[in-house]
């Protein structure tokens, strides 16, 4: 098992504990802003499954059905991560407005209230865990995981900050309106969450930046070559994608434009990992002086 699935199965047992602890703040209080925080802490769990599963699936080899491998498999799971966040945030909303048709008073919102911050601080610390590591193993699932855990932490502030205020001030309709605005936050994640990953389902470009920077390294490795051109970049997953096509004199023995090959492959690979690079090869009547210069 790598450190993607081992970090996947961790939010399964984090959301799940965090769930019990904000299920118990709701039970305490009654108060339908911590309820709405509670039933986000439930699609927690149902995505970090999801997650676990998606990258599951994407570890799996390249096999004849799938030569490419299994890798975009983890932007679905990302869709169905902010498909559920829509879901919930609608069960919020009408939650919400049965609280402003009838508000009552929280009870023991002191202890309500101290058991949401434990759990939201938990939440804080693990969203930071699934973002930074996630990025650094290219895992598509554990950011969105972690991001969705971030906007639970942020909107679990706000429904702290305000529930403070409605045994000083008497305000009841403060506990649905938190909801609501809880709400209306995670209809925008998940909007978010969905654009993002179908991007990726999209087989969108890498950025520009990182685009320039794979130009770079051609133009300064292709030495003995003549140009490049068609430059083609997608991402899959944890997996990134670059083809192009390498313009070499006609006479060149095909042992001197393999090796040119080699040396741009690792140079690539050194800039991006997880790359998987395919160089078509020109004679010199097929240039095109236009794309990437050999410097």
């Amino acid at each position: 098992m790598d450190k993607i699935q081992k970090l996947a199965i961790g939010s399964i047992f984090v959301g799940t504990f965090v769930l019990v602890l904000k299920y118990a703040a709701y039970a305490v209080t009654g108060s339908i802003a911590l309820y709405s925080d509670a039933l986000e802490s439930i699609i927690n769990v149902v995505t970090a499954l999801a997650a676990f599963m998606a990258v599951r699936l994407s570890a799996a080899p390249a096999d004849a059905n799938h030569p490419y491998g299994h890798h975009k498999v983890e932007y679905f799971s990302a869709v169905l991560e902010g498909v559920l966040i829509i879901i919930a945030a609608l069960a919020i909303l009408r939650e919400a407005y049965y609280g402003f048709m009838n508000p009552k008073p929280l009870d023991a919102p002191g202890l309500g209230i101290a058991v949401n911050a434990v759990a939201s601080a938990i939440n804080a610390f693990w969203s930071w865990i699934l973002i930074s590591r996630g990025r650094l193993l290219r895992s598509p699932a554990l950011v969105a995981d972690g991001r969705h855990l971030f906007t639970d932490v942020v909107t679990s502030i706000g429904v702290l900050g305000g529930l403070l205020l409605v045994p000083l001030t008497g305000w009841t309709w403060l506990d649905p309106g938190l909801a609501a605005l809880v709400a209306v936050n995670i209809l925008w994640s998940g909007w978010g969450l969905i654009k993002e990953s179908v991007g990726g389902l999209m087989d969108e470009a890498l950025p520009e930046t990182t685009l320039n920077r794979v130009r770079e390294v051609i133009a300064s490795n292709a030495e003995g070559a003549i140009e490049a051109h068609d430059l083609r970049t997608r991402n899959a997953g944890r997996m990134t994608f670059i083809d192009f096509h390498l313009v070499v004199p006609g006479r060149m023995s095909v042992t001197d434009a393999h090796d040119i090959c080699d040396r741009l492959e690792r140079a690539l690979k050194e800039e991006i990992e997880d790359a998987l690079i395919t160089i078509h090869v020109e004679p010199d009547d097929k240039a095109k002086h236009a794309g990437i210069v050999v410097l």
